[in-house]
């Protein structure tokens, strides 16, 4: 009976201390603080699309015969405001690139429309103009901050994912697979707009 006993108990003791290294609730933990960060930087992109409108007005009634390049911000906007964007965008590596691509596009428009406000002297003293220049700013800046700490969640849950042993948990019991990043290969991600006067 003794036996049967330490029979029985014996594989869990040896279980038990394995089971504390294997990084269920670690994992679980960066899968989470993922998708806050990401949520975040979703939040930031939202907050400069909502502004495009009122900059794009604010700059066509003194710069009208600047159509092509007002267009060209008004489609980027459009096209980013048809891309489905949530949590399963982070397990989709074409999603995410799509993202990506799109909000270059956008930060490119967005630039061209901002050096054409140079040639407007009358319109970069224009209260509304310089009120929304100073909000887009800011939210250049904390899309910055964003994308930082997304790339810094994403990192960490990384590494969980790919060392030994919580790999093995990763892949086998949670069927987790490496998040994709921000790449510096896009121009828009390298070059926010210049939003100085």
């Amino acid at each position: 009976m003794t036996r049967i006993r330490v029979g029985l108990i014996l594989p869990w003791l040896i279980l038990l201390p394995l089971l504390g290294g294997c990084g269920y609730n670690k994992i679980q933990g960066l899968d989470e603080e993922v998708k806050a960060a990401w949520s975040e930087v979703l939040n930031q992109y939202q907050r400069r699309y909502d502004l495009i409108p009122n900059l794009v007005e604010t700059v066509k009634a003194y710069a009208a015969h600047e159509r092509e390049t007002l267009q060209a911000v008004i489609e980027a906007r459009a096209r980013v405001g048809q891309l489905k964007v949530d949590a399963s965008t982070l397990d989709d590596p074409e999603a995410f690139r799509k993202f990506q691509e799109g909000q270059a596009a956008l930060s490119s428009a967005l630039s061209r429309l901002l050096l054409v406000v140079e040639r407007y002297p009358e319109l970069k003293s224009n209260q509304n103009f310089l009120t929304l220049q100073a909000q887009l700013e800011g939210t250049e800046n904390r899309i910055a901050v964003a994308r930082r700490r997304y790339i810094q969640a994403v990192k960490e849950y990384n590494k969980a994912v790919r060392y030994f042993p919580t790999n093995l948990t990763a892949k086998y019991l949670l069927g987790m697979k490496v998040r994709e990043n921000f790449t510096l290969e896009d121009p828009g991600i390298k070059r926010a707009p210049k939003v100085k006067f």
